[in-house]
């Protein structure tokens, strides 16, 4: 998970192409190295998740608030990786499935985000075949290297025909949650049976999507109203059970197995028929 090793294991190491980077400690490199890059550019704490401290540099201007930000994430905000905007078409996460004998992939599955926190993910994410050869080829070098058992949700962009390594996640990944309406195996599953060493097979059954349900408020007794009307034929919702909520932290997802935009807007509707009790 630490952005820094994994970064120059899959660049330096491996010969991954990925976007112009450097990794800094104090706020006078980190705007050097922005200038370098030059805006926007991206700037991230070497270890945290769901977005957390992750920001976008439109300008100079927003180096104090870039820095902040960074500092005040959850996880190791000792040093920054200051990442140029790679001008990419779409991104997508290759689920990617090690069992030590053989490795499976998922359907890439699309997804929009924001503030660096996925909002909404469908599978398949439509993607010429090339891409789509090379994005597998690419997940398979970067887990091959890292070794190991399990699911590993490889994040990537792609420019027509061209795939840029982002980041790597040894886990199953949030976008990944779509699994659960469209293949017979979720990824929770699949991340299961890998660790056991058992086979990887599994069916996708058709277009889906998925959408997060933040939570608005704080609470220790946290609790989700779903509307009856969210669950129709070819849709449900899933609680996470948490054992408390905060603002902005996911509580829920709602799941939609159709066409894939069809899900999409669907997934997009249901989503606001869930609230905090």
């Amino acid at each position: 998970m630490n952005r820094k090793n994994i970064r120059q294991f899959a660049a330096e190491e491996l010969g991954l192409k990925t976007g112009p980077y450097e990794f800094v400690k104090t706020k006078e490199e980190m705007g050097a190295a922005a200038g370098r890059m030059g805006f926007p550019c991206v700037i991230k704490p070497v270890m945290s998740s769901s977005g957390h401290g992750q920001s976008v540099m439109k300008s100079a201007a927003d180096l104090d608030q870039s820095w902040e930000l960074a500092k005040e994430a959850r996880g190791d905000a000792s040093e920054l990786i200051v990442e140029a905007f790679v001008d990419f078409d779409y991104e997508i996460t290759m689920l990617t499935v090690r069992n030590g004998k053989e490795t499976a992939f998922c359907e890439p599955i699309g997804h929009q985000q924001k503030d660096g926190d996925y909002i909404y993910s469908w599978q398949p994410a439509q993607m010429t075949a090339l891409a789509k050869e090379r994005s597998q080829a690419m997940a398979k070098t970067i887990t091959d290297g890292l070794g190991g058992r399990g699911l590993f949700g490889v994040e990537l962009f792609i420019k027509g025909d061209e795939v840029y390594f982002s980041e790597v996640s040894p886990r199953p990944h949030d976008t990944g949650m779509v699994t659960l309406i469209t293949q017979s195996q979720s990824e929770f599953a699949l991340h299961l049976r890998a660790v056991l060493g058992l086979p990887l097979g599994f069916t996708f059954y058709g277009d889906g999507a998925s959408a997060a349900f933040k939570s608005q408020k704080d609470s220790y007794a946290p609790s989700v109203d779903v509307d009856d009307s969210v669950f129709t034929e070819n849709s449900f919702v899933r609680v996470f059970g948490k054992p408390e909520s905060h603002v902005g932290r996911r509580m829920a997802v709602a799941l939609v197995f159709d066409e894939v935009e069809k899900a999409l807007e669907k997934a997009k509707t249901l989503i606001t028929k869930i609230k905090d009790a």
